[in-house]
């Protein structure tokens, strides 16, 4: 699995087992965030009924687990966000970018983990299999 990054330096090929970085060519197509009634809200993504939403606040993501009926913080710790990535085949697997670091949640935002990349200034992420 990879996170494709757009930076302010080109778009990267981040693999989420090994870290390692590749330049990628293509474009970064990121899902079209859904629409929320949240204040503050940098970025969101969705797959089936979990949504994150990234925001201008300590902790940095809500999480909702039934398409935004209720939601709860995480992210507790984290610097502040700027993209947010839910993997459609598996929506407990979650990337959270910061300015220019990804993080790795595989339990629906429970738990995250730093990659051990650092990126230019991110401006947008997806994931592709």
């Amino acid at each position: 699995m990879n996170a494709i990054v757009e930076t302010v330096a080109g778009s990267f090929a981040v693999d989420l087992e090994t870290a390692e970085v590749e330049p990628w060519d293509g474009d970064v197509e990121p899902p079209e965030a859904p629409a929320l009634n949240l204040p503050r809200v940098i970025a969101a993504a969705a797959a089936g009924a979990t949504v994150m939403a990234v925001v201008d606040a300590k902790p940095p993501l809500l999480v909702s687990h039934d398409v935004g009926v209720t939601w709860r913080e995480s992210g507790r710790g984290l610097p502040a966000g700027r993209a947010v990535a839910v993997f459609d085949d598996d929506p407990d697997v979650v990337v959270y970018a910061t300015r220019n670091r990804l993080y790795l949640s595989r339990d629906g935002g429970t738990f995250w983990a730093s990659l051990a990349v650092e990126l230019p200034e991110i401006a947008a992420l997806e994931l592709r299999s």
